[in-house]
């Protein structure tokens, strides 16, 4: 089967042209450009069309996920290991990734090691899906010489971190769900099930029960001003996405997160499970003690967190131990301070850290296990009383006139 090349040749005057040219290889395109009296400068397989490029649905394409650099990690560092080079590994890894997005960035890294940088400073040009854990950890692996241990380091602290998303993801999945459920049923009733009964009751003639009005003042309001509703839950939306954007916003929320009733502990262990295997995976590749704190605080996912990890930072700098400052704020359990006061007087810090993360993971997970099965049944029992509530509200005003009667 032909395939398309584009080509780049030199005339007898010494002038460049460019073409296309359907052939089965390079080669047979190199010799059919001499026969012409070209002198070929290069010959490269044509790309994908423009077209093809500009074939994209937002939001659904061009979307690096985690689980896809882990991959690519785990694959690099196997590709280092058995000794191919650098820039021969990332080809080959830009050929076989399915995802555009990500091929063009392997493309664009490859290109700027063959201008002279650094694998790490090449990767710093695309911080949004080389964030500053995977850049220092890399470029702490070039200077020891073990670029393919951190490589494999990286694919397992990532992986980790996927698997813990998933974990809060899997929990929290069913409870939006129902809450999406109730939602819409106590639209549906209020815009079509309840202005039925309302026209029933205009001929009773007697006073309605309070719960009864209040419910059809909900449903006249919903259906006569249903535009201020979307409205304002447009502009609620909009305004929280805002709130939580500032520093002040953030910090109270993710504070607020860590006290709630049911899901405030999964939040916080997740939290700490990151913490641990972030600062481990830092540390055991040799990144310097404060550098390594400032990308755990960026990386924590929580701002109470990321304050008590700089506020430990400021003490480490005049001097102290990590574990002495960490005491401090509550926010660490006391099993993780004498873990790492452990692990600081062994010299196994970077241990230590890791049996704390592994801790964490298992307590996640057993928590997950355990609120589904506890949040199955509450939730049920929110949605049987949230619509059997409106029932009994549509209803009382009938048991009333049966009363009456007999």
């Amino acid at each position: 089967m032909a395939t398309t090349f584009t080509y780049q040749v030199k005339d007898k005057t010494g002038k460049l042209h460019d073409g296309e040219m359907q052939a089965s290889s390079q080669a047979a395109v190199a010799k059919a450009l001499r026969e012409r009296g070209f002198m070929p400068v290069s010959v490269r397989e044509k790309k994908a069309s423009s077209l093809q490029k500009e074939i994209r649905i937002p939001g659904l394409s061009g979307r690096i996920k985690v689980k896809e650099v882990s991959v690519f990690s785990r694959q690099f560092a196997t590709m280092i290991n058995s000794g191919l080079s650098l820039l021969r590994s990332l080809t080959i890894l830009a050929e076989q990734t399915p995802n555009r997005a990500f091929r063009d960035v392997i493309l664009e890294v490859k290109a700027d090691v063959e201008k002279g940088a650094s694998l790490s400073q090449a990767l710093e040009e695309h911080p949004k899906i080389f964030g500053p854990l995977y850049t220092s950890m890399v470029k702490s692996g070039e200077v020891g010489g073990v670029l393919d241990e951190t490589l494999e380091r990286l694919a397992l602290t990532l992986e980790a971190q996927v698997e813990l998303r998933s974990q809060v993801k899997s929990a929290m999945m069913y409870p939006v769900a129902v809450f999406g459920l109730v939602v819409f049923i106590v639209i549906a009733m209020l815009l079509f099930v309840v202005p039925m009964f309302e026209s029933m009751f205009s001929d009773f003639g007697a006073e309605l029960p309070l719960p009864t009005r209040i419910l059809m003042m909900v449903s006249e309001f919903f259906t006569s001003y249903w535009y201020v509703a979307v409205v304002g839950t447009i502009a609620a939306i909009i305004g929280f996405r805002r709130w939580i954007a500032t520093d002040k916003g953030r910090s109270r929320f993710d504070a607020i997160k860590l006290k709630l009733p049911i899901f405030g502990k999964l939040v916080h262990k997740t939290s700490l499970a990151r913490f641990s295997h972030t600062l481990a995976a830092l540390t055991r590749t040799g990144v310097p003690i404060l550098m390594a704190m400032d990308i755990v605080a960026e990386t924590s996912g929580n701002a109470v967190v990321a304050r008590a990890v700089h506020s430990v930072q400021a003490s480490v700098k005049e001097g102290e131990s990590i574990a002495e400052p960490l005491a401090n704020h509550p926010v660490f359990p006391p099993m993780v301070v004498q873990m790492m006061a452990v692990g600081e007087e062994t010299g196994a810090l970077d241990t230590m850290l890791e049996k704390v993360g592994d801790f964490y993971d298992r307590e996640v997970k057993t928590m997950v296990e355990g609120l589904t099965s506890l949040i199955e049944p509450l939730l049920v029992v929110v949605l049987g009383a949230t619509v059997g509530g409106m029932l009994l509200a549509l209803y009382m005003p009938i048991f009333n006139v049966i009363t009456l009667i007999q």
